[in-house]
């Protein structure tokens, strides 16, 4: 069986041997050479494959996808190999282009040689007479205080919530400024700034508020400039200095007045978060316009100080707690009208200052305390009722030296000083005046006058309480308040000599030379008629009001400083003791009953305008003269407000307090009172003698249907400014009165009568 399978291979090999391959046209070896198929070729089964053949046929494979892989490799070595040189190619196209443009927009700042930190606005600190801060002004608001003057939160707050890196760049910060340009973009508006505070001071001092590229490349090139020149410190302490923080404050300092009323140095951390939270829109999160805004704002300041670790989680935990309290919407405070004052009249003594300067004042802030305060709580308590809104008062001393000024109910509401600024009509309070020049004229506190009607050319002049009383003195007269008499005694002297007598003692605004001035219808200042005042508690001197005793730099140079004056008599002494009797009658028994102090010899004058539109009262002793006035500044009629009732209510409280430990003194004059005679048909008892100093009247009858007296206007032919020679007693060297050969005969019927 074995050879027979032999046999039959041989001869299946042989006949393979023999095959003759079909050709086109070529000899049978070449075509077979060409188109046969190798065993390696042939399609056989896969069990009849030698297995050295499949070894073979995987090996290209694996080359093929190694080759695939290594191209691969490649590829991403070429890719990265490319990319690392152009980013390298570009980085410095780049470094190249930034230069350029920094080296554009730096040639057009100024050369490197001149480039200085400008000097602060000039700020005027204005201080009481013992030292005390009354408030301060200039453009800034605030003084400039050293970084370990200030209160530690305050820089702490600003570079939580500015700059949390602000110590370690160098005046650019790419993380924050990256950080802000991604959160801009997915936001799609600008919400983060991305400046240093290096950055925002030399914007602040060195550029424009303008939005461009060119300036935000200048601001890049001041702001490291900045940090060669100068210390962290030194550059945080500029920028606290000098940023906005809304309602007109320049730097924490007046950031911290305007909004809590107190020193930067007093700042505790709640407040200090809210000062630094201001820094984003400092209008618009302002705590006099919108408190809740400006707290919220104020607890992510806070947020920010625990997490940079400034502060502990107690410290937060107490601040987040403080309710937000609304601030005023300007400054406030009376002390304010004083600095107004102080600002308006600098200039005028030191010129445009530009440095800082210490302005020392007469103002006792005690005594300003203790008025705004008067004055305010009138108006809250009384003022819906009474239907009065403002109040104004002027408090000074014998040399003219003020004391005490307000303006106003409250400066934050209106800041118009009516104190010194606001012209209205005195009413009674005028009166003074007019007896003094009738007194001039020979006239004395006993002289009688008829209260009746009376008629001065087509004026009636009428009594406040539409009575009369007869024939009356001087002295009661003036403490009753009585119009007519003050009128007939205008027209006897002259209405010129009443307007002389008045811009003698210190009035200095025009007044109307008619009958009517002795009603106080021309309008004055509540300053100037309370300065007009002074002479009668001085001695008789003129003085000038003033509020400024010193101005310094803050190296202690003197810029200006008062120097005592040679102040003109302008009221004999005899004259003023009259005067001084009157006017103490007015207060112990006349219209200005409410003004009296016990233990204190007090003089004064009420005044109330037509329709109640005015109330005032002008009072003084020996130490301090004072003049209040309430009205509305629409002049509209108040309900029933006369100079006796809150003026004189309010002058005692505030003369109260402000004479508290002052030694008790007598007001000057020399004048010894005489005898009045009042002729009755039947006297009801006998005259008594009045003690030495003081004039005692007799209580006049009530006349019964009297006829109105007619008085015919005089007309004046002499000069107003000097005084009608009627004199008795000395006469000063200060060019008063006239040569006792001009005295004048008496003019009138009563002065026949009665010898007056």
């Amino acid at each position: 069986m074995i050879l027979n399978r032999k046999k039959t291979s041989r001869r299946k090999r042989a006949e393979r041997a023999e095959r003759i391959e079909p050709h086109f046209g070529e000899s049978s070896k070449s075509a077979s050479r060409d188109i046969c198929l190798s065993a390696e070729d042939r399609s056989v089964a896969n069990g009849d494959r030698p297995r050295k053949t499949r070894k073979a046929a995987s090996k290209p494979r694996r080359k093929t996808a190694k080759k695939s892989r290594n191209k691969k490799r490649s590829l991403l070595s070429r890719f990265l190999r490319g990319g690392i040189y152009w980013g390298f190619v570009l980085g410095i196209w780049g470094v190249i282009a930034v230069i350029g443009v920094v080296g554009y927009y730096g040639a057009q700042l100024p050369q490197t040689s001149s480039w200085s930190v400008p000097e602060r606005p000039p700020n005027a600190k204005i201080v009481s007479v013992d030292g005390a801060l009354i408030a301060n002004r200039g453009v800034t608001g605030g003084e400039a205080m050293m970084l370990g003057e200030m209160s530690p939160y305050i820089p702490m707050a600003v570079i939580a919530i500015e700059d949390r890196r602000f110590q370690s760049h160098f005046g650019f910060d790419p993380i924050g400024f990256t950080r802000a340009m991604v959160t801009n973009l997915i936001a799609g508006r600008l919400t983060q700034g991305g400046s240093t505070l290096t950055q925002q001071l030399a914007k602040n001092l060195f550029l424009k508020p303008e939005r461009t590229f060119a300036r935000k490349v200048q601001e890049l090139i001041l702001a490291i400039w900045l940090e060669t020149k100068y210390s962290k410190d030194e550059i945080l302490e500029l920028y606290l200095n000098r940023v906005y923080f809304g309602s007109g404050a320049y730097g924490v300092d007046a950031a911290a007045r305007r909004y809590f009323q107190k020193s930067a140095r007093d700042v505790s951390l709640a407040e200090a978060a809210l000062i630094a939270g201001l820094l984003k829109a400092p209008s618009k999160l302002s705590p006099a316009r919108n408190p809740k805004l400006a707290q919220a704002r104020a607890q992510l300041v806070l947020a920010a100080m625990r997490r940079e670790g400034f502060v502990t989680k107690n410290e937060t935990n107490k601040a987040l707690s403080m309710e937000p309290k609304k601030a005023k919407r300007y400054w406030s405070g009376s002390q304010h009208y004083v600095a107004d004052l102080v600002m308006k009249e600098l200039p005028s003594l030191i010129g445009d200052f530009q440095k800082n300067v210490i302005v020392d004042t007469t103002i006792d802030l005690k005594m300003q305390k203790l008025a705004g305060k008067i004055i305010s709580n009138t108006l809250k308590k009384k003022g819906k009722k009474l239907r009065v809104s403002q109040g104004a008062l002027v408090a000074m001393d014998a040399n003219g030296a003020i004391r005490a000024l307000v303006g106003g109910n409250e400066y934050a509401d209106s800041q118009f000083n009516r104190a010194t600024d606001a012209m209205r009509q005195p009413g009674s309070a005028f009166k003074p005046f007019v007896y003094l020049a009738a007194l001039e004229r020979g006239l004395t506190p006993a002289s009688i006058r008829m209260d009746a009607p009376v008629k001065i050319g087509n004026w009636t002049p009428k009594n406040y309480d539409k009575k009369y009383r007869g024939a009356v003195t001087l002295s009661t007269a003036l403490a009753k308040s009585l119009n007519t008499v003050a009128a007939q005694l205008a027209t006897e002297v002259g209405p010129g000599n009443v307007v002389a007598t008045a811009h003698r003692l210190g009035i200095n605004s025009k007044l109307q030379n008619n009958a009517s001035i002795a009603l106080g219808t021309s309008e004055v200042k509540l300053m100037e008629l309370t300065g007009a005042y002074v002479p009668f508690a001085n001695g008789g001197y003129r003085i000038t009001p003033h509020i400024i005793k010193r101005v310094k730099d803050l190296k202690g140079n003197v810029l200006y400083e008062r120097r005592s004056e040679n102040a003109d008599q302008v009221i004999r002494p005899r004259e003023l003791g009259m005067m001084n009797i009157m006017l103490q009658q007015v207060v112990e028994k006349g219209t200005g009953k409410a003004a009296r102090i016990k233990g204190w010899q007090v003089a004064g004058k009420t005044g109330t305008s037509q329709n109640s539109r005015d109330g005032l009262f002008i009072g003084y002793t020996a130490n301090l003269i004072t003049g209040i006035w309430y009205g509305n500044d629409n002049g509209k009629p108040t309900n029933k407000v006369t100079g006796g009732s809150i003026p004189a209510q309010s002058w005692n409280a505030f003369m109260t307090g402000a004479l508290k430990g002052v030694p008790i003194a007598d007001l000057p004059g020399n004048y010894i009172g005489e005898v009045s005679v009042i002729p009755t048909a039947r006297p009801s008892r006998p005259i008594v003698r009045a003690p030495r100093n003081i004039a005692r009247f007799v209580a006049p009858a009530k006349p019964r249907n009297a006829a109105p007296v007619v008085i015919k206007p005089r007309q004046d032919t002499r000069q107003t400014t000097r005084i009608a020679a009627r004199s008795v007693g000395p006469r000063p060297s200060a060019g008063l009165g006239d040569s006792n050969k001009n005295r004048q005969k008496p003019r009138t019927i009563m002065d026949l009568l009665f010898g007056g």
